[in-house]
């Protein structure tokens, strides 16, 4: 039996090793749509002189030529890490002249999927595949819906928190042992992960433009959207409609019940999911005509097509699936992927944030978990689209080990252990900043209006205003602001290596995948994916 979260704890406070608490490994991935002045999406090609997106360590493209996707290398300390990204935006601007960085997870306004043009990788096979991935994805969802934008937070303790933590357990410091408690951290967050869209939900409201082009206008009745402004439209109580299923909703992914009891039970559903025929994709074909359109037909391309607010990952060597990587090393940090674009920071997320998340991770990395059911896991989901959905309502009631219990209560209970945590953390760097952000965040708790889906919705409502104006006001002035200040952390030398290195790395990718035909080359692929890692 796992130890109380208490006394793992105290024990850790007694630590004489500096990295238990302040070695926290952090990186941050986020996305931006490119836009016109006037706020249509930008159709232009992704600016050669930020390298080939193929290659490039920091600066690549999502779904489309102007999704933009910022990464940042690990760091263990947050100010660093937001230095990097914003170092990151500023290049970026430069580079793209007159456009701007769109800085709110739903898209700005639609005027076809035709503006919407899918991500150019090149003509090495590896590039081929990744665009005829996007491909995939567009018939079997809509192009509308690959470009909302969200921000992802990768995480993973210390060496010397692991040393610290199998001595509580009794147990070997292995790969193994790791990946069995950060699977405990993975169940635990799903059973609180409505946290984050409470707290930090940034999409109450959307363009109704969105609907159209989704063909999900029905559930502008059935959800009882109201208007306003010139088009945007919003539920009352609503945090985040980004996580919520307008339209990029995969029903055969749930046939599968792909849980997170273990290792062994996560990639043993993955692979079923990329081996497992679709009777709804198959009706789209894979190659018609000697023309792609989708890797397969199965109920997931690959397996990054699974979505989930939570990721446990493991940096994939040459040829490796993910699966893949996690069965051969284990898993070495967890992806967040539940965060919308913060559309108050020039980059999209804070440091206050990024302190709430170490602190809500950690209690779930040292709180015991039991294993879940499918129904509870299901419960669990219900408990966060319900947030999703109505998250400001004071009154919104969660189930909680099958008993139904008010959200604020809830909360206030997780408050009281987070601040535990925030205490020695800071006592560890002899600091007020853990302790200071939960204070600020606590009135959050006690007023749902101050989280940011009710900031955006006051903004909205007592100027009687629409999204777009919010969105372009926002981004022009990040934009002067990036442009008129220095690079914090990098060069701009560095930023010219990196885009030569990734050109000689997108003509040594060409060289290598290229030595056969692309047929060949995908069917050697998905060979390789059913074979354990």
């Amino acid at each position: 039996m796992q130890a109380t979260f208490q006394s793992v704890v105290e024990t850790l406070k007694q630590s004489d090793k500096p990295d238990v608490w302040q070695g926290i490994k952090r990186g941050i991935e986020r996305e931006a749509l490119r836009i016109n002045e006037n706020g249509t999406l930008a159709t232009t090609d992704h600016p050669s002189e930020l390298g080939r997106t193929l290659t490039h360590p920091t600066i690549t493209t999502d779904y489309s030529e102007n999704l933009l996707e910022f990464i940042t290398p690990v760091a263990t300390d947050i100010n660093t890490t937001l230095k990097q990204l914003r170092d990151i935006h500023r290049v970026t601007y430069n580079a793209i002249g007159e456009e701007l960085l769109w800085p709110m997870s739903m898209p700005c306004y639609l005027g076809s999927d035709k503006d919407i043009r899918i991500a150019k990788y090149g003509d090495s096979h590896s590039g081929r595949m990744k665009s005829l991935y996007r491909r995939g994805l567009t018939y079997r969802y809509g192009a509308t819906m690959q470009v909302i934008a969200g921000v992802h937070y990768n995480f993973s303790v210390s060496d010397d928190m692991w040393e610290q933590l199998a001595q509580v357990d009794g147990e070997v410091n292995d790969s193994a042992y790791r990946s069995k408690r950060y699977f405990g951290l993975i169940r635990n967050f799903k059973r609180i992960a409505w946290v984050i869209p409470y707290l930090f939900g940034a999409s109450p409201a959307l363009c109704k433009s969105f609907f159209t082009q989704t063909n999900n206008e029905e559930l502008l009745k059935k959800w009882d959207f109201d208007t306003i402004g010139k088009g945007t439209v919003f539920l009352p109580y609503g945090t985040s409609l980004r996580m919520s299923d307008l339209g990029y909703t995969n029903k055969e992914q749930a046939t599968l019940q792909i849980t997170y009891n273990s290792l062994e039970e996560y990639v043993a559903g993955l692979r079923k999911a990329i081996t497992t025929q679709s009777q709804q994709f198959s009706k789209i074909g894979v190659k018609v005509d000697d023309d792609y359109r989708q890797l397969n037909d199965n109920i997931l391309q690959i397996e990054n097509e699974f979505y989930s607010p939570i990721r446990p990952k493991q940096i994939a060597q040459d040829g490796e699936t993910p699966s893949q990587a996690l069965e051969r090393g284990g898993v070495e940090y967890i992806e967040i992927r539940a965060l919308d674009v913060n559309p108050y920071s020039d980059v999209g997320i804070t440091a206050q944030q990024m302190r709430f998340l170490d602190l809500l991770l950690l209690y779930c990395l040292l709180q015991p978990s039991e294993e879940m059911t499918w129904e509870q896991q299901q419960q669990a989901d219900k408990n966060f689209t319900k947030v999703v959905m109505e998250g400001r309502n004071p009154r919104l009631s969660l189930a909680q080990n099958g008993i139904d219990r008010l959200m604020a209560d809830w909360l206030e209970e997780l408050f009281a252990d987070l601040s535990v945590l925030a205490k020695t953390l800071d006592n560890s760097a002899d600091t007020k900043d853990y302790q200071n952000d939960l204070a600020d965040l606590y009135e959050w708790v006690l007023n749902p209006e101050r989280t940011l889906s009710g900031q955006i919705m006051h903004q909205l409502q007592s100027e009687n205003w629409d999204n777009s104006r919010i969105g372009m006001l926002l981004a022009k002035k990040y934009r002067q602001e990036m442009t008129d200040s220095a690079l914090e952390f990098y060069d701009k030398s560095d930023f010219s290596e990196w885009a030569q290195a990734s050109e000689k790395a997108f003509s040594d990718r060409y060289e290598q995948d290229n030595t056969v035909d692309f047929d060949t080359f995908l069917a050697n692929y998905f060979e390789n994916a059913k074979q354990p890692g």
